[in-house]
């Protein structure tokens, strides 16, 4: 790695039995945004022997500076050298195992933020992202045969897909309106005049 490429985040790991006793006022007296995950205390090597404690952490810059830098703050907390996250949303998801269900799944509850780091900047979908849970959902309404919106809603939280969940509730005109118009396709025409001619009165 270039040690001239700059980052605003990077991540590195932490050994309890490397750590200094004063760890925590090292991180605080730094002024950086830093996320530290639960104990990591049951991970396994492909062979099944135990991997030693460790936490993984996640340290953010006001602005992108050099692995230089990154690395005098890892040396004072005596961690793993730094590495420039290109996803910090996917290291933070790491910390719980969230995107790994063979490996052991830590309590979000036992995460550290120091020095005000920004949960919710992480936990943000990108556009991309966002995009595919589009695709993901009009797939799902299609094949699960939704015709009402809120069977929609209650058939994501039901099956505990936040994601989804997040993406239906922020575009509600889009998928209301397939659900519509997927309903409507399967009223006989006679039905969808009648209809017409009743609202008319009305």
């Amino acid at each position: 790695m270039s040690k001239i490429r700059k980052s605003r985040h990077w991540a590195f790991v932490m050994y309890p039995e490397s750590m200094p006793e004063n760890w925590q006022e090292i991180i605080q007296e730094s002024g950086l945004a830093v996320a530290i995950s639960p104990l990591h205390d049951k991970d396994v090597n492909p062979d099944g022997e135990e991997k030693k404690e460790h936490y993984h952490v996640i340290a953010s810059y006001d602005g992108p500076t050099t692995y230089n830098n990154a690395l005098e703050f890892t040396k004072k907390l005596n961690a793993t050298i730094p590495i420039d996250l290109q996803s910090v949303r996917g290291m933070y998801r790491y910390h719980l195992h969230l995107d790994n269900p063979e490996k052991y799944q830590y309590d979000d509850r036992d995460r550290q933020f120091f020095n005000g780091f920004d949960i919710s900047s992480v936990n943000e979908l990108t556009k991309t992202e966002v995009n595919k849970c589009k695709k993901e959902i009009l797939i799902f309404i299609e094949d699960n045969d939704i015709i009402e919106y809120s069977d929609l809603l209650n058939t994501l939280i039901k099956n505990d897909l936040a994601n989804l969940l997040d993406v239906a509730t922020s575009h509600t005109i889009l998928f209301n309106t397939f659900i519509t118009s997927r309903r409507n396709k399967q009223l006989p025409i006679i039905d969808i005049m009648l209809t017409s001619i009743i609202k008319s009165y009305i």
